[in-house]
């Protein structure tokens, strides 16, 4: 199950620098995350400030 970034995203950055996938991008407004590279690992949720990311 990936993790999904939600509407909450301020485009901050900070769950794509942890990402040891480097799953995580930038989109139109907001990061998104490729579920196909998400290891499951929580790790951009523990970091993102904003609480825009949740499991799928």
């Amino acid at each position: 199950m990936a993790y999904v970034i939600g509407d909450d995203c301020q485009d901050c950055g900070a769950c794509a620098a942890v990402c040891p996938a480097e799953a995580i991008s930038e989109g139109d407004g907001k990061y998104v995350i490729d579920a196909d590279a998400c290891l499951d690992c929580g790790t951009c949720e523990a970091e993102c400030p904003h609480g825009a990311i949740s499991a799928e």
